[in-house]
């Protein structure tokens, strides 16, 4: 199969969804670590017992269960909201329906919580808003018992594959982020991960949450390293920052053609293998490849396995014709719609933000590699010049946010609190 091949499939995955006149709406995510409030391990139990008690619940389905018929996705009846575990019973993750403005949002997380935290809060445990789980080292960081989970893990810890990764493999299990979706049309998705992709200094300095205090690493987002030295990064093009500007859609997919596939289903069991670009992927004559418990079988590629593709960037197309913006720790619950206000504004004033972009002298006078912004921004201390630097940039963009929600109407200026130190 050639490159023009796969990239035809690519295009058909990722593009078929995209409306040329979508109304906007906003997609959430959030992910957040159960604590044990008096400093020990999170109880499982206890985890698992908060996801029986909401299922019987007349507002919740069940809409899935683990190997041990314990619920650990559920949907709320009216809304279509999902409460799920997120790879590890120690993390929570509120997956949102769709919606027209952040505060139909935030109203239904806070009628959640003021359920949730006092079924939690009876055995000393609630919700918290870390971007690593303060508790990471003591968890039973082992995986909710369902097929895609087990197998990420085991891809995880996959050795033999020559990366030198972090030794963190269950990383999955205590990290959690923030994310949002938007609509996006085949005329504008390519500006937008380019808009947004220059930004990623800003949102590094303005929503770093999570430093992690068993290595001596730079940075208060460790979740970056997490990422990009695990084999999620085994292809620099799979995680992360784009490394410049796209000029066209073909250069966009071509690039998109270098990232991973590891996984495939067969007879609706997962397989994984030692990540292959997509544009190699279906040359393969043969893979080796494992179950979730390790045991090997040799696999033929076939195109549908393309279904299965996704990536782990910053900008992250998707197939349902949006674009997920994934770089943003979870924030302390208080903020928790702060990055999100912080994007949507930009979203709506894209026109706007690019003229800025162009003409601002904080990426005039920075050398325009993204990833390393992303990276000298997050560092522990900055010294007084990139503070000065990086403060001016945050805050004209943080005005061009707010312009873009004042014009939506919706009152949504009242989520964009800053507790970064801006003057």
């Amino acid at each position: 199969m050639t490159k023009q091949q796969a990239i035809k499939l690519l295009k058909e995955k990722y593009l078929s969804n995209m409306k040329e006149d979508s109304e906007l709406f906003v997609g959430v995510e959030l992910e957040f670590p159960i604590v044990e409030t008096n400093g020990n391990k999170t109880n499982i139990e206890v985890t698992k017992n908060l996801f029986r008690t909401l299922a019987n619940l007349s507002d919740f389905e069940v809409e899935k269960k683990d190997d041990d018929q314990n619920p650990i996705q559920l949907v709320h009846c009216s809304s279509k909201d999902r409460i799920l575990f997120e790879l590890s019973y120690n993390t929570i993750e509120f997956a949102f329906e769709r919606a027209h403005s952040i505060d139909e949002v935030a109203k239904r997380f806070e009628a959640y919580l003021k359920i949730i935290q006092p079924i939690l809060q009876e055995n000393n445990h609630e919700i918290q808003g870390h971007g690593i789980h303060p508790l990471w080292k003591e968890n039973d960081n082992s995986p909710v018992k369902i097929e895609r989970y087990k197998m990420l893990m085991a891809f995880l810890a996959m050795n033999g594959t020559g990366m030198k990764t972090h030794p963190y493999p269950s990383y999955g299990a205590f990290i959690c982020g923030n994310q949002v979706q938007l609509d996006v049309r085949r005329d504008n998705y390519i500006r937008i991960i380019n808009a947004f992709n220059k930004i990623e200094a800003a949102k590094a300095y303005l929503f770093s949450n999570s430093e992690f205090s068993s290595e001596a690493w730079d940075t208060k987002i460790a979740r970056d390293i997490f990422w990009e030295e695990s084999l999620h990064g085994y292809y620099r093009e799979n995680v992360g920052i784009f490394p410049k500007d796209y000029q066209s859609e073909e250069e966009f997919f071509n690039n998109l053609a270098r990232t991973a596939i590891f996984t495939v289903t067969r007879e609706g069991k997962s397989y994984y293998f030692k990540p292959i670009r997509v544009e190699d992927y279906l040359d393969q004559k043969e893979i080796i490849a494992y179950t979730t418990d390790g045991n090997e079988k040799n696999i033929n590629p076939v195109k549908e396995d393309l279904k299965q593709h996704r990536t782990y960037q910053f900008q992250d197309l998707t197939a349902r014709g949006t674009v997920e913006f994934r770089s943003v720790c979870t924030q302390p619950l208080e903020t928790t719609f702060a990055p999100i206000a912080f994007e949507l504004g930009l979203f709506v004033q894209l026109e706007k933000l690019e003229n800025y972009l162009e003409h601002c002298s904080f990426l005039k006078n920075e050398k325009q590699d993204y990833r390393n912004l992303r990276k000298k921004y997050s560092k522990k201390i900055l010294s007084k010049e990139e503070k000065e630097k990086i403060k001016t940039f945050s805050k004209e963009l943080l005005e061009i946010s707010k312009s873009g929600l004042l014009e939506r109407g919706y009152e949504e200026e009242k989520y964009l609190i800053i507790e970064k130190e801006l003057d």
